[in-house]
């Protein structure tokens, strides 16, 4: 009974529908099952997604690095499994597309501003350093 469980975890689902079969949906029939902001997005730039995924393909075949700019693009189940390079405003940030960034964007995954590390005070902050300064 403990393998029937184990086999069924295996499993991955997204809104009901199988990964795997939802890898066989193009990005008009997979907007369908998308929240609304994203389902607006897809739906408007059906296109611009679609000859991205086909890019990817491309540069997979080539074993080539997949960059990009375009950071407000909705992820899709062609995307699954794929290591893409999300420009961040200074360097490429390595993402590697799992099943449960389905529907979000590609910009969620790549932080922008850096975590604050507060180290001791520099030379000519204090007082006492004034003079090192000079």
């Amino acid at each position: 009974m403990a393998s029937v469980l184990v086999t069924k975890n295996k499993d991955r689902f997204y809104r009901g529908e199988n990964v795997e079969n939802l890898k066989n949906l193009n990005t008009r029939e997979f907007a369908k099952l998308v929240k609304s902001r994203a389902r607006r997005s897809l739906l408007r730039n059906y296109d611009v997604i679609e000859a991205f995924v086909r890019r990817c393909e491309d540069k997979t075949v080539k074993n080539k690095v997949i960059k990009t700019h375009h950071r407000s693009l909705v992820v899709v189940p062609q995307l699954i499994g794929k290591t893409i390079g999300v420009y961040n405003g200074k360097e490429f940030i390595k993402v590697i597309i799992t099943d449960e960034m389905l529907g979000h964007r590609l910009g969620e995954f790549s932080m922008t501003r850096k975590i604050a590390r507060h180290t001791k005070a520099g030379v000519g902050a204090t007082k006492s350093t004034v003079s090192k300064a000079k």
